[in-house]
């Protein structure tokens, strides 16, 4: 599982990774750069601060008050969203496992129990299918979606990871496979379409449904998108476990980088919204009690009680601890390999079944379903013993919760091929609903052979794996939980049989082990925990499933990441870990920056821009202007070059003129002495002549002032000092916006002033978000190629900047704690000299240049 850096490979990892490469030896993946980071950084331009004049407290309130109620509406369409899968996959399962266990009792009488086995597979296959084929409308769809949204929440743009598309094939889609009788669970799924409802539905328009238009202007931007996909990603976890702290904490651990108390309250908030919702519908469908909210989420553990006639039984003791820990590091190392061969099978099928047509994908979903239904049909018919039946399973409990619990956990019980008062264990295991088997394992008094239970989470083990990375949409949570509470009950089995412990309770042991397999696989602790507490409703196992998780992730971190990173890394995701190690700090921006700058001009002719955002990928660009001595010159000649000089000069602060402004503002200080003095300042400012003799020679190597109109790029004779001229910095202006201004025709003639052009609100510049146009489907041939665009009005005069001696830790805590998408380096004289993205502060690009850093020493 684990891998080691070969030295032997004479390409850069970033060489590789243009290529598309991956080492041969170590087969591994490195960050893609294709990937865009969202812009969850704020641009405070001149539309923003019109806004910004125009708020008074009212319309803040307001603004506040609409937030709260998307919120709401967020955490209730999550929670009918998890009633629709809910109700269709027990339709479903019902429906399939009536006909089917009617046919084995008649034809374990007849001897037709192949004819039994035909009809299970005509269920499990046509509902496995169907789940295959929504995948392939959208593909986005398979598999759990947390590492998408832990990708989006981290920064990173994945494409059609939030569209209505997306969650309406997710929740059919998982519906189907868990019906179809796949190793899946449905409460990953639930976490995605929280997520997609949490992003959509704030925005009142979709691609899916272009001709529905809403004119709601509000939360038109990724800073805002991403706040409510957190809630919306709370909300799916509040609604599968029935635990909204839980979803709070799952959100704040697992994805966003940028959190605050009020994001707080509002993520709590919608996840009770969805908890309940859930609850209510719930509760009123399946009992006709209306209000009385029995079911918390769609996976409910029950409460876990000794019987009253077992005195010597307690939940757990102190001594229990020991064991819980060794069950830690067992499920650390069981976890650790079913990702690692989880990781191997993913890596085999990007090899050899995505690159083939699609219709391979769907084929290997039903072989799957093939071998995954004749497996557990022959294991229930074949490998199953019949154990008796307690008398105390039948015992009611004090409360109406319990009641119903300890009827479900009997009324699954599957008695194939056993006489009266005994059932099959395996069978009972098998041949029910996950969550059904789940609450035996916790619940049912009566025993299942070490044997069975070795068999099963062997074979579960194997065959979920296996499902794991399939075209289909698939949970991880409910098939962990399930192989963790065999393991767990194992354990409580041999240690009653074996070593005599009469004392213990095999539920608790049931759930230690799905804690410890779960923590195993996916590594979470904090929101885990929680979690797990909120599903059991019992406080005083805190204690122990705290330990047994951080056991469990601890051991497991030796091996390898968690399944969900490992997944994000074998996509080539760009993500940012919460730090960076210790040996970085040798590192400085100026050794991770990239320098190579593509920038544009405070005033720059239009077909120089079209040209810029054809020829290069670039997302944001530095607005600067060129720092040379004979700029009276250049003003005389060129209307658009003395536009560009003026605007650098008003835009460069000194002390004496900032002194000079307050001194005219002072009303009490009327006498010219003070400005006299200011005005001797300025003139001791004024630079001399230059007197270094090689700054006076790359002076006269510069080309005139450059032209910014033709298609010209840098000649080959430049020198680097030409190529790499001394630029001031002004700003950064995004991609987006430049393609709007173009779009709108935002523009004035060389012959006008530049207040002469069009001005966009705020509105106007955001109206197409999310997806602005491409700038090769503008049809620009209205616009005069050597009309002149203003951006200074649109850029963002006031980005986060770092020096070029930050150390790299404090550049990487600045960029992921504010959400940042570009970072640029200036210089102590205002000068940028590089900028630095997302793909410069991933572990692999660090890691290639702090070996670079060590060869230079």
């Amino acid at each position: 599982c684990c891998c080691c850096c070969g030295e032997r490979e004479s390409r850069t990892p970033e060489e590789l990774t243009i290529l598309g490469e991956t080492h041969e030896e170590e087969d591994e993946i490195l960050p893609r750069k294709d990937y865009e980071s969202l812009d969850y950084d704020r641009c405070i331009n001149d539309p923003y601060l019109e806004i910004l004049e125009s708020m008074d407290n009212k319309k803040a309130q307001r603004y506040e008050a609409v937030k709260w109620v998307l919120v709401f509406a967020i955490g209730v369409c999550t929670g009918l969203v998890g009633l629709f899968v809910d109700f269709f996959v027990r339709l479903f399962t019902q429906l399939k496992f009536q006909v089917v266990q009617s046919s084995v009792e008649e034809c374990t009488e007849k001897g037709c129990l192949a004819l039994s086995l035909l009809e299970l597979l005509g269920f499990n296959l046509t509902f496995v299918f169907l789940a295959s084929l929504l995948v392939l409308i959208q593909p986005v769809a398979a598999g759990s979606g947390i590492p998408e949204i832990k990708c989006y929440l981290n920064g990173v743009k994945v494409p059609g990871v939030v569209r209505l598309r997306t969650v309406v094939c997710k929740a059919a889609g998982v519906l189907f496979s868990v019906a179809g009788g796949l190793f899946v669970g449905k409460e990953g799924p639930m976490i995605h379409s929280g997520a997609v409802v949490g992003a959509g539905l704030p925005q009142f328009q979709s691609i899916s449904l272009r001709k529905i238009q809403f004119n709601f202007p509000y939360f038109r931007s990724d800073r805002d998108k991403r706040d409510f996909v957190s809630a919306g990603a709370a909300a799916g976890v509040a609604a599968a476990f029935g635990a909204p702290i839980g979803g709070t904490l799952f959100s704040l651990e697992e994805g966003s980088s940028f959190w605050n108390q009020g994001l707080t309250w509002k993520v709590l908030f919608c996840s009770m919204a969805a908890t309940f919702t859930l609850n209510f519908f719930r509760s009123g469908i399946q009992f006709g009690s209306w209000g009385s909210f029995q079911l918390p989420g769609l996976l409910n553990f029950g409460e876990f009680k000794c019987s009253e006639s077992d005195k010597k039984c307690h939940l757990w003791t102190a001594v229990d601890l020991g064991f819980f820990i060794l069950m830690g590091i067992v499920g650390g190392l069981l976890g650790a390999t079913f990702n690692c061969l989880n990781k191997r099978l993913a890596k085999y099928r990007m090899r050899n079944v995505h690159p083939k047509p699609k219709l391979v994908r769907v084929l290997e979903s039903l072989l799957v379903s093939l071998t995954t239904t004749v497996v557990v049909f022959v294991a229930s018919m074949v490998l199953g013993e019949c154990r008796q039946l307690s008398p105390s399973s039948h015992s009611g409990n004090g409360t109406l919760s319990l009641q119903d619990i300890s009827e479900d956990v009997n009324s699954s019980i599957k008695t194939f091929f056993c006489p009266n008062e005994t059932y099959n264990d395996m069978a009972t295991l098998f041949f029910n609903p996950q969550e059904s088997a789940i609450l035996q394992l916790f619940h049912q008094d009566g025993t299942f052979s070490p044997v069975t239970l070795s068999l099963f989470f062997l074979l579960y083990f194997l065959l979920s794996c296996w499902t794991y990375g399939i075209s289909v949409p698939s949970g991880l949570f409910v098939p962990s939980l399930l192989c963790g509470a065999a393991f767990g009950r194992l354990v409580a089995n041999l240690l009653k049989s074996y070593i005599g412990l009469d004392h213990i309770y095999s539920g608790t042991f049931a759930l230690i082990g799905a804690a410890a397999f779960l923590g195993g696989v996916v590594r979470m602790t904090i929101s885990l925990t929680v979690i797990l507490i909120e599903s059991t409703n019992e406080i005083t196992y805190g204690l122990p499933i705290m330990i047994t998780l951080m056991v469990a992730k601890w051991t497991g971190d030796f091996f390898n990441k968690g399944i969900y990173d490992i997944h994000v890394n074998l996509r080539g995701v760009p993500l940012l870990e919460w730090e960076t190690g210790v040996e970085m700090d040798k590192l400085r921006a100026s050794d991770i920056m990239e320098p190579n700058l593509t920038y544009v001009y405070p005033h720059t002719r239009i077909q120089s821009l079209v040209s810029i955002l054809r020829t290069t990928v670039h997302h944001a660009f530095p607005v600067v202007t060129e720092n040379r001595g004979n700029e009276r010159e250049f003003m005389k000649g060129n209307q658009l070059i003395s536009n560009n000089i003026k605007f650098k000069k008003s835009s460069i602060l000194t002390r004496a003129g900032e002194q000079r402004k307050r001194s005219q503002s002072m009303k009490s200080y009327p006498s010219s002495e003070l400005r006299n003095m200011c005005d001797e300042h300025i003139a001791t400012e004024e630079p001399p002549e230059k007197e270094d003799l090689l700054q006076q020679m790359l002076e006269r190597r510069y080309t005139p002032y450059p032209n910014l109109y033709p298609d010209q790029s840098p000649s080959e004779e430049w020198t680097m000092e030409e190529r790499f001229r001394p630029l001031t910095f002004h700003g950064l202006i995004l991609r987006s916006q430049l393609v709007t201004l173009l779009d709108r025709g935002v523009c004035y003639s060389e012959s006008q002033s530049s207040a002469s052009q069009p001005r966009l609100s705020h509105a106007e510049m955001s109206e197409d978000y999310p997806r602005y146009p491409d700038i090769h489907d503008l049809d620009l041939t209205l616009l005069n190629p050597r009309m002149i665009v203003d951006v200074t009005p649109y850029m963002n005069p006031s980005p986060f900047t770092v020096s070029p001696n930050t150390h790299v830790s404090q550049v990487f805590n600045l960029f992921r704690t504010m959400g940042l998408r570009h970072l640029p380096v200036v210089n102590a004289v205002g000068e940028v000299v590089g900028i630095i993205t997302r793909h410069n502060l991933t572990h692999e690009f660090l890691q290639a240049r702090l070996r670079q850093h060590y060869q230079t020493i």
